[in-house]
């Protein structure tokens, strides 16, 4: 990885660690990240969204011991698990007890999955923990598929701080590939070319 990427992650994971937000790079969209185990991250992170409540939050994690941190890996999900993550698949597990309902919904599930993103797992890794991984943008408008496309509303909601990061009964699992795509495609993120714009959103 290259060292400039690298040091920017790190600072990246150092505003999630103290409870800060962060726009991120996917394998195809920016998500903007939260720790999972942070409730009021993910109170902040709905309220710069303005996303209403009830909606579930995706999450994203480093590897395998991440995941069983939030939600219950059955063998079938883990036999789904070794054959296709890192990657786009996300599986629909059961939540651990006292995962926050801001993930859930009420559900008692998770959607969560290991991505093809480096720079993503990367960030989970340094953080410590899985990361929200909803668009990084207001609730009803399109998501950035770069920085330059990331959400002035969004960011006008951040506080003046910020610091600039790389862009880079137990229910049966269910699977579904991942989401944003363009012409039926996974759109790839250079994460070294828009690593300057994107930013952690404190």
């Amino acid at each position: 990885m290259h060292p400039e990427l690298a040091r920017r992650i790190e600072a990246a994971a150092a505003v999630l660690r103290r409870g800060g937000l962060v726009a991120y790079p996917t394998e195809t969209f920016y998500g903007l990240g939260a720790l999972a185990r942070d409730r009021a991250a993910l109170a902040r992170l709905a309220r710069a969204k303005l996303r209403p409540e009830g909606k579930p939050l995706p999450l994203l994690a480093a590897d395998l011991a991440q995941v069983e941190e939030v939600a219950v890996v059955t063998p079938e999900a883990a036999r789904l698990a070794a054959r296709f993550w890192p990657g786009p698949l996300t599986l629909v597990l059961a939540a651990v007890p006292g995962l926050d309902d801001a993930i859930t919904a009420g559900t008692a599930t998770v959607a969560i999955r290991v991505p093809g993103s480096d720079v993503a797992r990367a960030l989970a890794r340094a953080a410590g923990g899985a990361l929200v991984s909803t668009s990084a943008n207001v609730s009803g408008e399109p998501p950035p598929a770069d920085a330059a496309a990331l959400s002035p509303a969004l960011d006008a909601r951040r506080a003046p701080e910020h610091d600039r990061v790389p862009r880079r009964g137990r229910a049966a699992p269910r699977a579904r590939r991942g989401g944003a795509v363009r012409g039926g495609r996974d759109v790839p993120v250079n994460p070294l070319r828009r690593l300057a714009p994107a930013r952690a959103l404190i």
